[in-house]
């Protein structure tokens, strides 16, 4: 193989890595646990708008959602992801699904479309939040549907990452260790996050383009 073969395949072979590396998610983030979560102010599917900070001195969980996506499907159409919401909303904490599709993606909803997919979904969150520009899912970075994100009653990052540990689309939410379940329960009583950081998995988040 000649010197220019040669650089053309090394050439090639960059690109193709550098390629890789754009559309596989990763572990880093926009934000480090124990960071005070960004402020932010959002409408929600009602036309009410959400601010984060309204909400000082109590636990926060932030869900990245996508109807359109399978690993959000799996965790709902079995009501894993409802049964989440409704034992913490029950404890008084406050859970928002964001909804960071741009408005040119098929899987874009508007107010009325999520609306009518919180009713067929049966969720349980405390709001959905349309944040089609993706102003909030960039603050967090976000990277996949889900993505989690808790937020400690002193208004800092407790946990970021995935849900849970299978991330398999087709695996029983039942049988993985859940780690937002574990980071509540041990906020909820005073205790340390023993697993604060972890790799999302899920469906890449449809920013705007």
């Amino acid at each position: 193989m000649n010197l220019k073969s040669i650089i053309c395949s090394s050439l090639l072979a960059l690109s193709l890595a550098a390629l890789s590396l754009a559309i596989v998610p990763g572990s880093a983030s926009a934000l480090n646990v124990g960071d005070t979560a960004p402020d932010f102010t959002v409408t929600s599917s009602d036309g009410k708008p959400v601010k984060l900070s309204d909400y000082q001195g109590k636990v926060v969980v932030l869900e990245w959602f996508n109807e359109g996506c399978p690993f959000v499907q799996k965790h709902y159409t079995p009501g894993a992801m409802q049964k989440l919401q409704t034992e913490y909303t029950g404890k008084d904490v406050v859970w928002l699904t964001i909804n960071s599709t741009g408005t040119e993606h098929r899987d874009y909803l508007s107010p009325e479309k999520t609306k009518a997919v919180a009713a067929k979904w049966n969720i349980k969150s405390s709001a959905m939040l349309l944040d089609a520009d993706g102003k909030v899912g960039k603050a967090y970075g976000a990277k996949t549907t889900p993505n989690m994100y808790v937020i400690n009653n002193e208004g800092k990052l407790a946990y970021q990452g995935a849900i849970d540990d299978n991330n398999s689309p087709t695996s029983d939410p039942s049988e993985a260790k859940n780690y937002v379940k574990e980071s509540l329960n041990s906020l909820l009583t005073g205790g340390a996050v023993a697993v604060s950081e972890t790799k999302p998995y899920g469906c890449a988040v449809k920013y705007a383009i």
